[in-house]
């Protein structure tokens, strides 16, 4: 995925899609850590520890809003993806 860098002040600034935040668990707010490989890639990493309490909880709100029936199960398996 390219994203392009930005002037902000006296820095450049980079906008990370939603999607990455998601799935790093990154909200508006948060903190990460900055690192610069030996190869010069950039790397970014949460300050905060996963919160796994958290990610269920909140996956379980998800879950119960897409209930799994017996109808639906046997229409995944019969499908040739499955």
């Amino acid at each position: 995925m390219k994203l392009q860098l930005a002037k902000w002040g006296n820095s450049l600034a980079v906008r990370l899609p939603v999607e990455c935040t998601r799935a790093a668990g990154l909200r508006e707010g948060d903190t990460v850590e900055a690192e610069v490989t030996p190869v010069g890639e950039i790397k970014l990493v949460p300050t905060h520890a996963f919160d796994k309490a958290a990610f269920l909880s909140r996956l379980g709100k998800l879950q119960a809003h897409m209930p799994m029936t017996t109808t639906t199960v046997e229409a995944i398996r019969q499908e040739d993806r499955y």
